[in-house]
């Protein structure tokens, strides 16, 4: 069954999928994230083999790239790049703009955190423009602080001016000290390992 949606109206999310990246996905990669940066800015030098193998570039890397989809389509992208140990940067985030404002990019950002978390990663860090309003006030909406100027690290980008981070914080869980009784219920608080 294929559904079409007039021009201002979004599709619903359950129908929406997420799943990471496949062997033959590098040109829905690319696509969706050329949409957007000519769009608003340009292709930059940085960029250009990150979106002709993103699987060389960020996935062989020990990053992930999500893809939200409509059936077989690609309509959404985001990208975990690893920086370093402990370390990642969200970037290459996009929705077709036919499927923007349901919920999709939020979807993928919280799919990338719990990666992340799920990766070890102690900080998340990404790099926007402030002409970007509706991805910058997501962000905000999961907890990315922005980044004071004189910790701000030169990007080689030239369209970036937002810079932000989000720590993330093991969850705690609960850990017995002795084994259940019918007196023993007393747990201790631990950290994940």
């Amino acid at each position: 069954m294929h559904m079409t949606f007039a021009k201002d109206q979004s599709p619903p999310v359950a129908e929406i999928g997420l799943r990471q990246f496949r062997p033959g996905d590098a040109a829905a990669f690319r696509r969706l994230n050329e949409e957007w940066i000519t769009r608003f800015f340009r292709i930059e030098p940085k960029e250009e083999p990150i979106l002709a193998d993103p699987q060389a570039t960020i996935v062989d890397l020990g990053g992930r790239i999500f893809f939200a989809t409509a059936g077989e389509r690609c309509v959404g992208c985001c990208a975990l790049i690893r920086i370093r140990d402990k370390e990642f940067e969200v970037a290459k985030m996009a929705v077709e703009p036919s499927y923007q404002r349901a919920g999709i990019g939020r979807r993928l950002l919280h799919a990338a955190i719990e990666e992340g978390r799920n990766a070890g990663a102690q900080r998340l860090y990404l790099e926007t423009n402030h002409v970007l309003t509706p991805a910058i006030r997501l962000y905000e909406s999961v907890g990315f602080k922005h980044i004071d100027a004189d910790r701000i690290v030169p990007s080689p980008y030239a369209r970036a001016d937002v810079y932000m981070e989000l720590t993330l914080v093991r969850k705690r869980r609960l850990r017995r000290t002795r084994p259940i009784g019918k007196s023993s219920l007393f747990t201790k608080p631990t950290m994940d390992v």
